[in-house]
């Protein structure tokens, strides 16, 4: 199910709903944040919106001219500020959409503020329950697949080489809005980007592909525009060639403004890797998640620890993988690695959140074999992966998921792990 596509045709429905004229649309900080993920200005614009206004702000002007499309959460909160707002109306029509159930007595204090009469009409924009699940009739039934996140609690932990994993992890996300203000030398017009793959080709076509890719294809972008500038061709071998290139060239960061913010976030990402020294680390959890050699492990890990420039974050990570992958360890050195953390001046709360990971996701409370595989086949695969080696020491963990997806194609997946509900067994399906 696409959520971004079913929230973005809701909003499409309440601003068609209200007809033609000028909108204005009237939100809370919740609702902003999610009208503004589905839909972008100028999108939006052209449906006749011109104009967004919270519902709890109090220096709005009033227009009389203008439709109001009120897409709130049933709070008490929104709902006294609308009482407020249906007294002294601001605009000429409301049309209200609540996001969830309003009660009987809300929805009769709304009427009784609603004096002069300027509500069109009042809906919930909710989903009965049985439907959540009601997907397009197949000749094979749906199956909905219940997992628990404590059976895999190693695979959140390390660090992923992805793209939009990588912006994710080292840059922050926040309503497809990147905070870049803090990068060195950063331009006014690159301090906030946007990263949306619904607007945004070059990173819809790179969401999944891995950080040595993402350059490759920025420099093959930008080489085919260098191709229409024959006489001021020059070689692009890195992102700080990449960037003073974009930096010389006005014309093109005019015409180019995808190509610069992605110059520009690869190469704070790489910068970020270089400083925290995240190939190193990224090597060392790699091990540590699908390799059993402690004594390796535990010097690895130590020289981690002892190296002055990783960061609290990734020194805390290493110690917790490592008390998940030899929790039972004869000879588990994980006191002393705990002391290593103090010494390195690691506050209490972090030091803390070794002995919860394993709480949550230790051999105790999980019930799959996500250390030692106990299955034959799980064995056998095992084994031969060890023969061929693996083509990039970075991405040789494979999430739990990918397996527990291919043991349920293939009609294996044990029933004292994942009971079955339905008419026929899961092996028959």
């Amino acid at each position: 199910m696409n959520v971004t596509l079913a929230v973005k045709q809701y909003v499409s429905k309440m601003i068609e709903n209200s007809g033609p004229g000028m909108k204005v649309l009237l939100m809370d900080r919740e609702t902003t944040s999610i009208v503004s993920v589905v839909y972008t200005q100028s999108e939006i614009l052209q449906k006749e919106v011109y104009l967004f206004e919270r519902i709890d702000s109090q220096n709005r002007d009033s227009m009389k001219h203008l439709k109001a499309i009120c897409y709130l959460r049933p709070t008490k909160e929104n709902v006294e500020h609308l009482i407020q707002e249906l007294r002294r109306p601001k605009y000429s029509v409301y049309f209200i959409y609540f996001s969830n159930v309003i009660s009987k007595s809300e929805i009769k204090a709304l009427a009784e503020a609603d004096e002069q009469e300027v509500v069109a009409e009042v809906q919930q924009i909710i989903t009965k329950e049985y439907e959540l699940f009601d997907f397009r009739k197949t000749e094979v039934p749906p199956l909905l697949l219940i997992l628990d996140r404590s059976d895999d609690a190693i695979t959140p932990l390390l660090n992923q080489w992805t793209y939009q994993a990588m912006v994710h992890e080292l840059l922050g996300l926040n309503n497809n809005r990147i905070d870049l203000s803090r990068v060195p030398g950063i331009s006014k017009d690159l301090r906030e980007v946007v990263l949306s793959a619904e607007n945004d080709e070059f990173y819809a076509n790179n969401l999944y592909l891995n950080f040595g890719e993402i350059g490759t294809n920025i420099k093959n972008l930008m080489e085919d525009f260098q191709k229409k500038k024959p006489k001021e061709q020059q070689k692009l071998e890195s992102i700080s060639d990449m960037k003073a290139f974009v930096d010389n060239y006005p014309q093109f960061k005019k015409m180019s403004g995808t190509v610069s913010k992605h110059v520009t976030v690869v190469g704070e990402l790489s910068r970020l890797v270089s400083e925290r020294q995240l190939m190193e680390v990224s090597e060392v959890e790699q091990d540590l998640a699908c390799q059993n050699d402690h004594s390796n492990a535990q010097q690895n890990v130590r020289r981690l620890l002892q190296n002055p420039r990783l960061s609290e974050l990734d020194a805390v990570r290493l110690v917790m993988l490592y008390a998940l992958r030899y929790e039972r360890h004869s000879s588990s050195i994980l006191p002393s690695l705990m002391d290593e953390l103090s010494r390195r001046g690691v506050s209490e709360r972090h030091r803390r959140m070794v002995q919860a990971v394993v709480e949550y996701g230790g051999k105790r409370v999980r019930g799959s074999d996500l250390i030692t595989p106990t299955d034959a086949v799980a064995i056998t695969k095992q084994f031969l992966k060890g023969l061929k080696g693996v083509e990039n020491v970075y991405t040789q963990h494979q999430p739990l998921l990918h397996d527990t997806l291919d043991q349920l194609i293939k009609g294996r997946l044990k029933d004292s792990q994942f009971p079955y509900l339905g008419a026929s067994t899961l092996r028959d399906r």
